[in-house]
């Protein structure tokens, strides 16, 4: 796991309130926020937290810093439940000293890791005094490894390795997927600055590769010709001012630069996307052409928002004076003149604030749709409208370490180019789509799938349909003992036509499937026996008992297969005798020879076979009539039996 800060580069920009609306904004994905808590606040609820932070915030008036901490815990590879993750936020705002502070933490997975954004107000909520920990860095490194210890999490490197303009770069390369001036400048030409003997040869060496060596302050500094520019210590701890000096002599600047500006460099830093097994010329260049006409289409569209508003005002001033010359020819006495002249000048001032406030909204739609993307926000976006090549080059990218655990994947290797029919949710900046089954996400990499949370029957059956029009019928598991008799059992269950490559799960999956076969035998025969001597057989558990408990069963099978991949259908059970009493109707199932009777619990629809004189006369009962079920079979409605 990882513990990370994230400052504000400005103190003005800083705002507790728009921090918490984005931790905990779905973004029209089911599957990104999870749980929330809010924590040392009267209320549960995060708006009328912030309500209470902004207050407490507001009682400190010396603080000219950031009253606001941003922190993240993201946990590589690992899922905890609830009850670890709200214990380990504990943990970790307590050692920083925010144990007493107000705080509203939410837990996110539309990402490859699953994590944990954490807004905590740096103001106490009595003492009003601000709290900043001191080489919190070094804190949060010592806290997460005893944590990965005490719960048994995924090892991760602390140490830090790099410098803070290093880490920048890198987070910029990681998540931007472009590559920076200080990566850039180490993996192309670092040898040969390193190699210069003399200031002249560096300041030549520079120059070959479009860049510039210039003092700065107490140091040195390197830019390229867009006028970036990295400290020369961060590239490398050797290009310091002390080590250079101390190696070549008192630093010489270059005085040619501008002289030689007119040639061309051997070569030079751009912007490009970092390189990978994909080609990704192409796409880079349909990237930058779109970018360079954002600004031009946003200017047009808000132009035409702004010539819209006009007409309509204008139209609306014209309508106002029409109603004030109408007025006018009345000739009512002076009162009530007085009165129609300030009821139309209301009218119109509401028309026109109306506008004013559709305008205000169309700019908002017109600035989030024409909005400038990093490469790897681009990709993302064409990858989920449907771009197969933006998706094989965000599988390609180093970032993507593919899915491990509980995975099901293909035999040999193999790949398929099918999409899964079920509700993809989002894709991650790696490539990896999230669908959603139910209550369950499956994720697939391009070579895995994996169940990440709510392993439930639904999601597991979902997860090997999936894997079946992907990789045949024949799959590979791969992950824990309990995953594997999971997946056996509702491979069983659902009676999927597959095989496993692991001979010892596959002879684990024909048992289950051969006992389930068998008690189906027994518990028919035992219902037999009950018709036989005037008993009405226990449909609860029944397998296939008679035809209208088959034409029940077929109809829950239907609906069990469908719901596995579109998660708004409702889940239909048997219906039992000793859940009677009042229920809704939910009308019958259509096209069976014996069509089930559906009644409406809650979020359940349970069904029972009836004769076909029964059905008739429940076709008149309107779907949504409350209906009282008073013996098994019966039903009553409005004072009548059905």
């Amino acid at each position: 796991m990882i513990a990370k800060q994230v400052p504000m580069k400005s103190v003005k920009k800083s705002d507790f309130a728009e921090l918490v609306k984005y931790i905990t904004n779905a973004q029209q994905k089911a599957e990104r926020v999870g749980g929330v808590t809010v924590t040392n606040c009267q209320s549960d609820r995060p708006d009328a937290a912030v309500l209470e932070v902004i207050n407490t915030q507001v009682q400190n008036t010396r603080a000219e810093s950031d009253k606001t901490y941003h922190l993240i815990v993201s946990f590589r590879g690992d899922e905890p439940d609830e009850i670890t993750l709200n214990a380990i936020e504990a943990r970790i705002c307590g050692a920083l000293g925010y144990g007493d502070h107000q705080r509203v933490s939410a837990v996110h997975h539309d990402t490859d890791n699953l994590h944990i954004h954490i807004a905590i107000n740096k103001i106490h909520p009595t003492r009003y005094s601000i709290h900043t920990p001191y080489n919190d860095h070094k804190i949060l490194g010592e806290l997460c490894e005893r944590l990965e210890l005490d719960y048994g999490l995924e090892r991760d490197n602390h140490q830090a390795q790099k410098r803070g303009a290093e880490n920048r770069a890198a987070d910029m390369e990681r998540h931007a997927g472009v590559e920076s001036l200080l990566g850039w400048i180490q993996r192309e030409c670092l040898k040969e600055i390193q190699a210069a003997q003399s200031w002249a040869e560096l300041h030549e060496v520079m120059r070959d590769n479009g860049l510039e060596l210039r003092a700065r302050g107490n140091g040195l500094i390197i830019a390229d010709q867009s006028g970036t520019v990295v400290k020369a210590s961060s590239v490398a701890r050797e290009l310091s001012k002390g080590k250079l000096e101390g190696r070549l002599g008192p630093f010489e600047a270059s005085a040619e630069w501008k002289a030689d500006q007119a040639t061309k460099p051997a070569r030079q830093y751009e912007p490009r996307p970092v390189r990978t097994r994909v080609d990704t010329v192409e796409l880079y260049a349909r990237y930058k052409a779109e970018q360079q006409d954002i600004g031009a289409s946003r200017s047009l569209a808000w132009a035409q928002a702004r010539d819209r508003k006009n007409r309509l005002v204008e139209a609306a001033k014209r309508a106002g004076r029409l109603k004030r010359a109408a007025i006018k020819l009345l000739g009512d006495p002076g009162v009530s003149r007085k009165l129609l002249y300030a009821l139309a000048s209301k009218t119109l001032r509401d028309e026109i604030e109306k506008i004013s406030k559709q305008y205000l909204r169309d700019r908002q739609v017109i600035h989030e749709k024409c909005q400038r993307q990093t490469w790897a926000d681009w990709l993302r976006r064409k990858a989920t409208d449907g771009d197969r090549e933006a998706l094989a080059t965000l599988r390609a990218r180093d970032a993507a370490q593919g899915l491990k655990g509980n995975t099901l994947a293909a035999t040999g290797g193999q790949q398929a180019d099918q999409d899964a029919e079920a509700h993809q949710d989002s894709i991650t900046k790696t490539g990896t789509i999230i669908y959603r089954v139910g209550s369950s996400a499956v994720r697939d990499d391009g070579e895995k799938l994996k169940v990440s949370r709510g392993v439930t029957q639904d999601g597991l059956q979902a997860a090997l349909r999936m894997a079946m029009e992907r990789y045949g019928d024949r799959i590979t598991v791969n992950g824990s003992a309990e995953f594997k008799e999971q997946v056996a059992g509702a491979a069983a269950i659902g009676n999927l036509p597959l095989t496993f490559e692991d001979v010892v799960l596959e002879r684990r999956r024909q048992a289950l499937l051969s006992e389930a076969n068998t008690g189906g035998r027994d518990r028919q025969e035992q219902q037999e026996e009950q018709v036989d001597k005037g008993l009405r057989p226990d449909v609860s558990r029944a397998g296939v008992a008679s035809p209208a408990v088959s034409a029940t069963g077929k109809h829950i099978e239907k609906r069990d297969q469908g719901r596995s991949l579109h998660f708004d259908i409702k889940n239909n059970i048997r219906y039992t005798d000793h859940k009677s009493g009042a229920e809704t109707s939910a009308g019958t199932c259509q096209g069976e020879d014996q069509s089930p009777a559906l009644l409406k619990r809650g979020e359940e629809i349970p069904g029972g076979p009836i004769d076909e004189a029964s059905a008739q006369r429940q076709k008149r009962v309107v779907v949504g009539d409350a209906v009282t079920v008073t013996q098994p079979g019966s039903t009553k409605t409005k004072g009548r039996s059905r």
